[in-house]
């Protein structure tokens, strides 16, 4: 079974353009939100990462855009444990205003070492993520 969790964050007006509509860049924003509040869930915040010699890379990030998210709207961002290889694990994404999909996303990440070279993800870590690496 997948690791999974909720994530909320409300709009701020900065994040918006004259019509108090979300600008597209700011979605990618809130998956790495929830995708940092998922691993922490899961006992593995960045810091405690990266202390260890694990640092996640973005090597792909997809959205697909289904409707707006508007000033003040609190956005809901269901996020899981797609596929996890030894070195490589996929987050996927969905984000919602009251109940109503506004996107769908994806991001696949890569393990690195201290000297930023691949590396296989510690067990405990892909245990954690709800698999094996």
């Amino acid at each position: 079974m997948s690791l999974a969790a909720v994530t909320r964050v409300r709009v701020r007006y900065a994040e918006t353009d004259q019509q108090g509509v979300a600008y597209h860049a700011n979605y990618l924003v809130w998956m790495e939100v929830a995708r940092t509040d998922l691993l922490a869930a899961a006992g593995f915040p960045y810091r405690r990462l990266e202390q260890e010699g694990v640092f996640f890379s973005v090597a792909e990030a997809k959205c697909r855009y289904i409707g707006a998210a508007r000033y003040d709207d609190e956005v809901e961002i269901s996020t899981s444990v797609r596929n996890l290889r030894s070195r490589t694990v996929v987050f996927s994404y969905h984000l919602a205003v009251e109940g109503r999909s506004i996107a769908q996303g994806e991001t696949t990440l890569v393990a690195l070492d201290g000297a930023r070279r691949p590396r296989r993800i510690p067990e405990d870590v892909a245990g954690a993520l709800g698999g094996e690496a």
